[in-house]
């Protein structure tokens, strides 16, 4: 059964570990992912963009999916199903859905819109035992178009939304979405410390995860981020095991241009990934304490 990422996610900022979020796409990716949480027994989180869901047909198939993936795969480890950097009219269409938690991505309105709107869904999802996210000062690079540099986000301005009642608060800290440049300067530290002095017991969630390296990872950890969205680093892993198999020419072979055993070689390093997460961000574990 789907759950609300508030417990994983509280239970994480005071252990002080993070709790992953990946990114699904199909049901390759969904399934490599629940698998490789209940292999070391971690809480995860399953998130979708709207244009993941769009792809999957809609919302009520991915909750669909997801729910039958729980059930026969004997999935004992908590599982939230959460909407990444949703729109107004996205997150009510996947609360609707069946959705467990989700992500409203304000950042690109004027603070006082954001907190508007974040606090209409606030009270949307009240006793709906849902999880919801905010975000403060965007994240660079493009996610479903939105395209932001890479800002940092105002403590204070924090503070404003984490008041509000939200779950867990997004807030930029120099990260950005995709790939990081050359030229990147990295986290600001100074910037999250801040946030965290004013937002308390707030878990932070960290977005861009994949190319941070694992030192700084670990230092956001101790700084209140309890909560790391990877999306990037499983695509990549995917597609060059995907290309690997058919550049080795096994599609060629026997049945080898099966979908099942074509998609065979992705599927299991995208696993492999989310297993090397998990363990760096330190939830390894956890589902059972």
């Amino acid at each position: 059964m789907l759950v609300s990422a508030k417990e994983m996610l509280n239970k994480a900022k005071a252990g002080h570990y993070a709790v992953g979020q990946f990114n699904i796409n199909n049901l390759e990716w969904t399934k490599a992912i629940l698998l490789a949480a209940e292999e070391t027994r971690s809480p995860v989180i399953l998130g979708v963009s709207e244009g993941a869901g769009k792809y999957m047909t809609g919302y009520r198939t991915v909750v669909g999916m997801v729910n039958g993936m729980l059930e026969e795969l004997n999935i004992s480890v908590p599982v939230a199903l959460h909407l990444d950097h949703g729109s107004y009219e996205g997150c009510n269409a996947c609360i609707e859905a069946g959705f467990s938690s989700v992500m409203f991505d304000g950042s690109h309105y004027p603070i006082e819109e954001n907190i508007e709107k974040t606090k209409e869904l606030v009270q949307v999802t009240r006793g709906k035992g849902m999880s919801i996210e905010a975000e403060v000062g965007s994240i660079g690079g493009e996610e479903d178009g939105v395209i932001g540099k890479g800002e940092c986000a105002d403590p204070e301005e924090c503070k404003a939304v984490a008041d509000l009642g939200v779950t867990m608060l997004a807030a930029g800290i120099g990260n950005i979405h995709g790939k990081y440049p050359e030229n990147w300067e990295g986290l600001s530290f100074e910037t999250l410390d801040a946030i965290q002095k004013l937002t308390g017991d707030m878990p932070l969630v960290l977005h861009g995860g994949t190319g941070i390296p694992d030192d700084m990872i670990k230092k956001a950890i101790t700084l209140g981020v309890a909560k790391i969205n990877v999306n990037t680093e499983c695509q990549i892993a995917f597609a060059e095991a995907t290309r690997g198999y058919i550049e080795a020419g096994k599609d060629r072979e026997g049945k080898g241009f099966d979908p099942r055993k074509l998609l065979a070689p992705g599927t299991e390093a995208i696993k492999d990934m989310v297993i090397t997460k998990i363990k760096l961000f330190g939830s390894e574990g956890k589902a059972d304490e």
